[in-house]
């Protein structure tokens, strides 16, 4: 059975590497660790399709390394603990030790990740993790510790057109097809940024033609040949980020139906209940926030509960939560705020501490007047009192502004009885 094109056209070194060149192109912390021949573990993280794979065996040929790969998906402990015997066994003297390399390292449970800790820590193996999820709420603290983490982002249309005229110009089934390419829109579109994505669609055009046909490209020819090969829901692919995308918007526009619909199409495509119920807490606080500050408690009682019972319990209380943060008052004053504040820092730099702010510890301190005219505000009636806590600077600035709910409405008048005409 012939390779898929997606696999003929794996690259094989650095220079062939498409895209994350934040990370592998000239003077880059990878390709600086790569040229000198010592890296540490690390974890790579993105989504489907942007080179994870690719990149750690380019890595491993590059440094002629000893290269060991698992699935978190089909291994287990014994799985882990016989690669690393293997890993040990093939080292000699100085020599550096063997890559080890795990995709899904997210699916990994406590009890796998903890058997690969020994090993990472005294070196022998150097592990270079893939996962799509984010690490800090997968990976275990002390694998974390011991790994950096790189952020691979989706390819752009100039890597895919890359991609797409070297498949078309190199591949040594597709070089023999005539190929003509009349518009890219929907093929770029469609495939996401993922290049597998793109290099699939790409076979299945060309697939769709006799041999001695050309293979016609245009928005319109690349609609059709997709309806004619529905995807099924992919945890991986497009519709896994189209689908969750559409349901946090219903959240956010406050349509409980809508919103439980797109909870049955991911519960039925057999999404990662955990994954569901990070988006309700990420939800609850950049769309729901002070209006209703409950959200965020019940979003995180959600996916404490989520992580202790799984499917198929797990639908009832992603339902719950759903329908309670599409039900709730909406507001996003809190995100803006900080998003504002963040631009104002990155405006105005390090601007100093006020001195009756700082802390004073040391005599010196006290000496050079630090904390000294601070007032202690619990001395004061109603437990408040007008002073100036931001840099002289910004005396005054709003960086948070209340909206229209009842429960900034309230919030907005206590600060008004306390600050006067400031709010």
């Amino acid at each position: 059975m012939p390779q898929p094109l997606a696999e003929r056209m794996r690259p094989k070194t650095l220079d062939t590497y498409v895209g994350q060149q934040h990370l592998v192109g000239q003077g880059a912390v990878l390709r600086n660790m790569i040229e000198s021949g010592n890296i540490s573990s690390f974890i790579l993280w993105g989504p489907p399709g942007v080179g994870k794979t690719t990149l750690a065996r380019i890595i491993a040929n590059q440094l002629e390394r000893p290269f060991y790969t698992l699935s978190a998906v089909t291994s287990g402990v014994k799985d882990v603990r016989e690669v690393i015997e293997k890993a040990a066994g093939s080292r000699f003297f100085d020599s550096k030790p063997a890559i080890l390399f795990i995709d899904e390292i997210h699916r990994f449970n406590k009890a796998q990740q903890d058997s690969l800790l020994g090993a990472v820590e005294n070196g022998t193996v150097t592990l270079i993790g893939a996962t799509t999820e984010n690490p800090s709420f997968e990976v275990i603290t002390p694998l974390l510790s011991r790994c950096q983490v790189y952020v691979l982002k989706p390819l752009d249309v100039a890597d895919l057109d890359t991609l797409l005229n070297r498949a078309i110009t190199e591949d040594r089934e597709l070089k023999q097809r005539d190929i003509r390419i009349e518009e890219k829109e929907n093929l770029f579109r469609f495939s996401g940024g993922d290049a597998r994505k793109l290099l699939n669609i790409l076979e299945l055009m060309s697939q769709a033609e006799a041999d001695d046909k050309p293979v016609i490209i245009n928005n319109k020819t690349v609609t059709e040949r997709l309806q004619e090969n529905p995807l099924a829901y992919d945890k991986e692919g497009e519709m896994h980020y189209d689908i969750i995308s559409a349901f946090i918007k219903s959240i956010r526009g406050s349509d409980p139906d809508a919103a439980i619909y797109w909870l049955a199409r991911m519960v039925e495509g057999g999404e990662d209940p955990k994954f569901i119920a990070r988006r309700l807490l990420i939800s609850a606080s950049e769309d729901i926030g002070l209006a209703n500050p409950n959200a965020a408690l019940l979003a995180n009682a959600c996916f404490d509960a989520v992580n202790k019972i799984g499917w198929p319990e797990s639908r009832i209380i992603l339902a719950e939560t759903t329908v309670y943060l599409a039900s709730s008052p909406k507001s996003n004053s809190a995100y803006l705020a900080i998003d504002t504040a963040l631009e104002t820092v990155r405006k105005t730099g390090n601007l100093p501490v006020p001195l009756h702010l700082r802390n004073a510890p040391t005599k010196l301190m006290k000496e050079l007047h630090y904390g000294e005219e601070y007032k202690y505000a619990h001395a004061y009636e109603g437990n408040f009192v007008q002073q100036e806590y931001l840099p002289q600077e910004l005396k005054d600035a709003r960086l948070w502004i209340p909206q229209e709910n009842p429960a900034e409405k309230k919030l907005l008048e206590g600060l008004k009885k306390r600050w006067g005409d400031r709010y």
